[in-house]
């Protein structure tokens, strides 16, 4: 982190490195007037080129290379590598392989949701700076790293999920087991006991004995932010669980008050209904999908519609700063220093959704974009429809909190899909039926990640890939200004915030890390016109230092 001060003494101009914990480098470089953020820019320091890659390779070679863009979500990044396929080639896939597709990737995320709480955000709310809570030794006792009680239940059972997918994939990560028309696995009855048997363990080690403190059936009857303090009220086990302490430790530090976003969220939808979505094509997806895709505008709710969406580089390392659509979409790196001359700052692009009547917008991915998306009317019977937290936000507005809260929601609800898909499964019938590899053609699959929405689209000519394009979670998420200078999420989430300390900004990382950008971290901070360092905390690798009430992630250098 830079930090320098204008000759009011009042504006400070602060630069925090790397404020993710997994992959990649973030640097958010924010102004602070009188103890207040009020402007920010987000900047991913690392260049990969995945398109560049692939372009010239064969068709199926996205499903070996795009589920490497991520160690964590690689499932997730093979679910719309092969639904992108299979709009390509309009292959047949058989109700068994949607089945164990769906099972698989929710399998993943099943495993993110606790070893990202405990290993990922939680630890940050054992910083130094929330000592004065009245709940701070509590959330050290539980939350500490390594040594946490809840930190080792949390991040041991993370473990099991994967083994559901390495079941039916094979191994995990990097699977490729998806191929366009089904799975290549033939699983039997003793793999769906097995797993059925691993789901119970998650849900009794973890999920409802230390996580939730009650059943999940009792926990998904809260339909608003009243019957969730009513349920935080109604026994000790709930106030006493680490949902019900999460809850209180929010309310008391102020997570509820930071990190609000835009406001605007876009959720592209998962998990297919198999007799819905036998012959996927483009057109059909969103009338097949169990979770539901959509936009929402802050207001009122509108159909997803992949076409409206851009990618705009007028602030990234790319030459030129138009917006395409990602069937047009160029990938040309430029030196970052002759970028920047031309006021570009970040290696991601901007994505772009253009609403009717209000033009091209950012909006939010993620856990909380998908249950404000559950909260619309209209949902067949088979499909998600839970007004939770689209009421939470109507109430209390988006902040840190909810967001979290609206990811860890999810634990009770995909471990109830994927026992009832398991159920599903007929030994008996196909999981593959072998297409044929069109030399022509595009194709669009997409698909929601633990960290939001996820997707690609290909073009094929002459049997080879002539463009593809991926835009993840979290490019939406830390995507810079666009070509009118409007800022993505993350920068938008850290306007108004409060820090207390611009040494050591914690609240930056809270918000950050509430959104799980797929980036690593160290923060730094330096004296702009001395460039010598002033402070430095870690959060990753973990840092463990003493305090008297329990030990603490951050190490002050």
């Amino acid at each position: 982190m830079s930090k320098s001060v204008t000759q009011s003494g009042r504006k400070l101009e602060t630069k925090v490195h790397a404020l993710g914990r997994v992959e990649g480098d973030l640097d958010v470089r924010v102004m602070i007037e009188d103890g207040v953020v009020v402007d920010a820019w987000t900047e991913a320091t690392m260049f990969r080129g995945f398109e560049i890659i692939l372009k010239g390779k064969d068709p199926q070679s996205g499903l070996i290379v795009t589920p490497r863009i991520c160690g964590i979500c690689g499932g997730s990044h093979l679910t719309k590598a092969v639904y992108a396929l299979d709009t390509a080639w309009h292959t047949e896939v058989p109700p068994n392989a949607t089945l164990v597709r769906n099972i698989a990737q929710a399998s993943e995320t099943l495993q993110s949701i606790p070893r990202w709480f405990y290993a990922l955000f939680a630890i940050g709310l054992t910083h130094r700076k929330y000592s004065p809570s009245k709940l701070y030794e509590e959330v050290v006792r539980r939350w500490a790293p390594f040594e946490g009680t809840s930190y080792e239940a949390g991040v041991t059972v993370s473990t099991k999920p994967v083994e559901i997918y390495a079941i039916f994939g094979g191994q995990w990560p990097h699977s490729s087991f998806m191929v366009p028309g089904g799975v290549m696995c033939g699983p039997t009855l003793s793999d769906v006991t097995r797993s059925i048997s691993i789901l119970e363990y998650y849900r009794e080690a973890w999920l409802e004995k230390v996580w939730l403190g009650c059943s999940l059936e009792r926990w998904l009857e809260n339909k608003t932010w009243k019957d969730v303090l009513d349920w935080l009220n109604e026994k000790p086990e709930h106030r006493d669980s680490d949902l019900g302490l999460f809850i209180r430790y929010s309310l008391d530090v102020g997570l509820d008050k930071i990190g609000g976003g835009p406001g605007r969220y876009l959720a592209a939808g998962s998990f297919f209904n198999p007799e819905k979505y036998r012959y996927p094509s483009i057109e059909g997806r969103n009338d097949a999908l169990i979770a539901r895709s959509g936009v929402y505008d802050g207001e009122n709710f509108h159909d997803f519609d992949q076409s409206r969406i851009r990618e705009d580089h007028t602030h990234s390392f790319f030459r030129g700063g138009a917006s395409l659509h990602p069937f047009e979409g160029v990938t040309e790196p430029l030196d970052p220093v002759e970028a920047q001359s031309e006021g570009k700052y970040t290696w991601a692009k901007a994505p772009r959704y253009d609403l009717p009547g209000k033009g091209e917008i950012s909006l939010e991915a993620g856990p909380l974009a998908r249950q404000v998306v559950a909260g619309r009317p209209g949902a067949e019977s088979w499909q998600d429809y839970d007004p939770l937290f689209l009421n939470i936000v109507k109430e209390i507005g988006p902040s840190v909190m909810v967001r979290v809260l609206a990811r860890m929601h999810e634990s009770a609800k995909y471990y109830l899909r994927v026992r009832d898909w398991l159920q599903q499964i007929d030994l008996n019938e196909k999981f593959y039926i072998k297409p044929q590899e069109l030399p022509e053609g595009r194709g669009f699959g997409a698909t929601e990640a633990a960290r939001g929405a996820l997707a690609d689209w290909i073009q094929i000519k002459d049997g080879k890939i002539e463009n593809y394009q991926v835009i993840t979670p979290t490019a939406w998420n830390i995507g810079p200004r666009d070509r009118h200078g409007n800022r993505g999420p993350i920068e938008t989430a850290m306007i108004g915030t409060p820090v207390n300390d611009p040494d050591d900004p914690v609240e930056l990382a809270n918000i950050a890390q509430s959104y799980d950008s797929c980036l690593v971290c160290t923060v730094h901070a330096y004296d702009a016109k001395t460039h010598k360092q002033l402070a430095r905390y870690e959060v990753g690798p973990v840092s463990v230092a003493p305090t008297t009430s329990g030990s603490v992630f951050v190490r002050k250098a």
